[in-house]
């Protein structure tokens, strides 16, 4: 084998055409069998991998292939199913059982979902609670001996690491955790030792959390883990692999026992860290060069002086180059992208691209820089061409965004009066988070129209159509604040980029979110600027059909920021005050033209928040001072609403203060509750809702259900300042389990109504 390695820390698993997620929903909707489920799956699989093969990547991953998620995966290889998964399993395949712990079934809810550190991913919680965990089935083994004998590459399995596991899992006090990672030691070092007799050399345990602050304990469990695993399992090279971020405890982690240390190189200062300790020689550093997370194709002379630089500190021998961190986080690959600007797409790399420029770097370091002076030169000119070009120069006509204020014209408490005088509503009024479900038919027209199978004209009449079934649907539920329901929408940030200045979308930029949920991220390839109103027409057209009020539906300027491929050659700050002076435009429009409520959304604003808490604060204020920018403008009577998804809100609880919206729903029916010890802590004095329900889940919860979820919620959050929505947009539901469960919210909704009116006049 050749001085220097290349590897793959993860590989998109979708398909260059989301072919997995169609597999999916086909088996979820009983249209294929669970055989041709698995079998289906696999050619896609194995596509993926002779890929890797051609690129000439040498540690090539398996097992980072998943149905639905890798750390769901984790915890069933170790038998971690909930009790109320355990019920009936009989009657169910293991396949189902897997399925059901996610997207939850008539009589169980699903487990939790979160967001997979600071990225759009979502991972299913680990619940440790309620049984022994033990090893189920070695799925790694399965996933390497497939591999083998179907391609002949001996690949590198990839597991979550046990720290990584147990940290991100629920249901034990923190006291426990070495109790936790005793129960699982032995089960890591069986399933090690399984793939040793089956001929495995390398393995790749991930260890994302040794990139956020760790403590003596987790640092002690870590070291008492590794050394079993090494002592126990001699002769396989482990592979201890972080992403995201620079590891704090830097001496601790690369002097744990192991083969290998895996270090991201893009993000944080793992360079300086090396200069400053150095590295262990007995070890491989497999170095993250490659941004495993942005688009843009790299400057190979600039990668290849890294990998130099690196080398001064590490023998070139024992060097595996490789990308970041997992290419799920980016699309499969640029080559159906017929329709970009050539400008642009010269200067973009996917993940195939990634792989390529892994395997170029790999021999430039081996075989010197000569080797690819070409690719070198080539790479250089592309990033020139796109710097230089038009593309990249500031629009004409920007607005001065200094200029702008960024305060509302009152404090909230007098911002309400007038509100509340001016919209009418009842206690506890009800509403949705935004979108309603699209379905297999409005899919069907959008594809006709983008194909010019329909006139603009004949599009825009089937929109209205939609928009105009489904007020009458909300009106009849008895809804008390509609929407229009986002027909027109392909995603929350997608249809932005189509519509501002400095975006460009793509045709199969796909990657996966959550479950079968994929998502296209825009690319944000210059300034960005208004151009014209964009959700205006069908918001106007929404309250012209109703006496209701219906609230105009924005995404925030953070989460469009957070869910694009950002430019790479100005600061993100300076890009996402862009984006909020562009959707300032778009509000006002919108209060123009009569909206009175206006929700942006903000799903992404706790995701994007640095894994340093050294560097916290400044994201924090930056996100805060751009949501305020894009809102400032309305007049005190104009109710600005925002959306946040779950995720440790506790960390978030001032920023959210000082966002200034009047009303914020926060996704939390997953939880079970828990975010309302948020609110018991702090206090919170403007209008909220908690996610009364899950919408990620086919599941329809019953009326006493929702009603227990509100009423938990108002022992600690007054009736006065509560909204009932569901927890997330309905985009992705069936329309029949929609309207059941919206019949059952508003139902329980006016049982407690009418309860709290009683009890205010006793």
């Amino acid at each position: 084998m050749s001085n220097v390695l290349s590897s793959n820390v993860g590989y998109p698993r979708i398909g260059g055409n989301r072919e997995w997620k169609k597999e999916l929903e086909k088996f979820w909707d009983g249209k294929i069998t669970e055989e041709e489920l698995l079998n289906n799956t696999k050619a896609i699989r194995l596509e993926g991998l002779k890929k890797q093969k051609e690129k000439g990547i040498d540690l090539i991953p398996v097992g980072d292939f998943s149905l639905y998620d890798h750390v769901l995966d984790t915890s069933v290889l170790f038998d971690v199913i909930p009790k109320r998964f355990q019920e009936n399993a009989d009657s169910r395949t293991p396949l189902e059982t897997y399925f059901a712990i996610a997207r939850g079934t008539k009589d169980a809810v699903a487990s939790e979902m979160t967001k997979w550190f600071n990225t759009n991913y979502h991972y299913i919680v680990p619940e440790f609670n309620e049984s022994k965990p033990a090893l189920k089935e070695n799925r790694p083994l399965f996933f390497y001996k497939e591999t083998k004998e179907e391609l002949g590459i001996e690949g590198k399995p990839v597991i979550l690491g046990p720290i990584t596991f147990i940290k991100l899992g629920k249901g034990y006090e923190e006291k426990e955790f070495p109790e936790l990672v005793s129960e699982f030691r032995p089960l890591y070092i069986q399933l090690l030792q399984e793939l040793k007799e089956a001929g495995v050399t390398w393995v790749q345990l991930d260890e994302p959390i040794f990139s956020t602050s760790l403590s003596e304990t987790d640092l002690q469990q870590a070291k008492q883990i590794y050394e079993a695993i090494s002592e126990e399992v001699p002769g396989i090279n482990v592979i201890i692999q972080t992403y995201f971020e620079t590891v704090d405890a830097y001496e601790e982690i690369v002097n744990l026992p192991a083969a290998a240390i895996g270090l991201d190189f893009v993000h944080g200062n793992s360079l300086e860290l090396l200069q400053k300790y150095g590295f262990p020689k007995d070890k491989y550093l497999a170095a993250g060069v490659i941004d495993g997370r942005n688009v843009w194709r790299h400057d190979l002379n600039e990668k290849l002086g890294l990998l130099e630089s690196i080398s001064r500190f590490v023998d070139k021998k024992n060097i595996i180059v490789q990308p970041s961190c997992s290419l799920l986080h980016v699309p499969v690959t640029k080559e159906g992208e017929t329709a970009l600007d050539p400008v642009i797409k010269n200067a973009l790399s996917f993940a195939d691209e990634k792989l390529a420029e892994t395997a170029l770097l790999k021999r430039g370091l081996e075989s010197e820089k000569e080797s690819i002076k070409k690719e070198i030169e080539e790479s250089i000119t592309a990033i020139r061409t796109l710097n230089d070009s038009k593309y990249r120069k500031p629009t004409k006509g920007t607005v001065k965004i200094n200029e702008l204020k960024a305060d509302r014209g009152l404090p909230f408490n007098e911002r309400i009066v007038s509100q509340k005088e001016k919209l009418q509503l009842p206690l506890l009024p009800t509403t949705t988070i935004g979108s309603l479900p699209q379905t297999p038919e409005v899919r069907k027209q959008r594809l006709k129209w983008r194909k010019g199978e329909i006139t603009n004209q004949e599009y825009d009449q089937y929109i209205k159509s939609e928009i105009e079934k489904w007020i009458a649907i909300q009106e009849e539920i008895g809804l008390d604040v509609l929407v229009h329901g986002e027909f027109e929408r392909t995603d929350m940030v997608e249809y932005f980029g189509e519509k501002l200045n400095g975006f460009l979308v793509t045709k199969f930029g796909w990657v996966q979110s959550y479950g079968s949920r994929c998502v296209k991220p825009p690319i944000i390839f210059g300034d960005v600027s208004f151009d014209q109103p964009m959700t205006v027409k069908e918001s106007v057209y929404a309250q012209s059909l109703t006496d209701k009020r219906v609230k105009g539906m924005l995404t925030g300027p953070v989460t469009i920021l957070n869910w694009s491929f950002v430019r790479d050659d100005i600061s993100r700050f300076d890009v996402l005050d862009q984006i909020a002076a562009a959707l300032r435009s778009e509000i006002e429009e919108l209060e123009k033209n009569g909206i009175n409520i206006i929700q942006v959304d903000e799903p992404a604003l706790r995701e994007g928040l640095p894994l340093k808490e050294d560097k916290w604060k400044e994201y924090l204020d930056r996100a805060v001072h751009a949501f305020r920018l894009a809102t400032a403008s309305v007049e005190n009577s104009t109710q600005i609403h925002t959306h946040m998804c779950y995720s440790d809100f506790e960390d978030i609880f001032e920023a959210i203060r000082a966002l200034d919206a009047d009303v914020i729903s926060i996704e939390t029916s997953r939880s079970h509750g828990e975010l309302i010890s948020a609110f018991e802590e702090n206090t919170y004095d403007k209008e909220i809702g908690l996610g009364v329900y899950d919408i990620h889940s086919p599941r329809v919860p019953s009326t006493e259900e929702i009603k227990d979820n509100v009423t938990r919620a108002l022992k600690t959050i007054p009736a006065n300042q509560f909204w009932i929505n569901p927890d997330c947009g309905l985009k992705t539901r069936k329309e029949e389990e929609t309207i059941a469960a919206l019949k059952n919210m508003v139902e329980a909704a006016k049982e407690v109504r009418e309860a709290q009116l009683a009890a205010q006049t006793k």
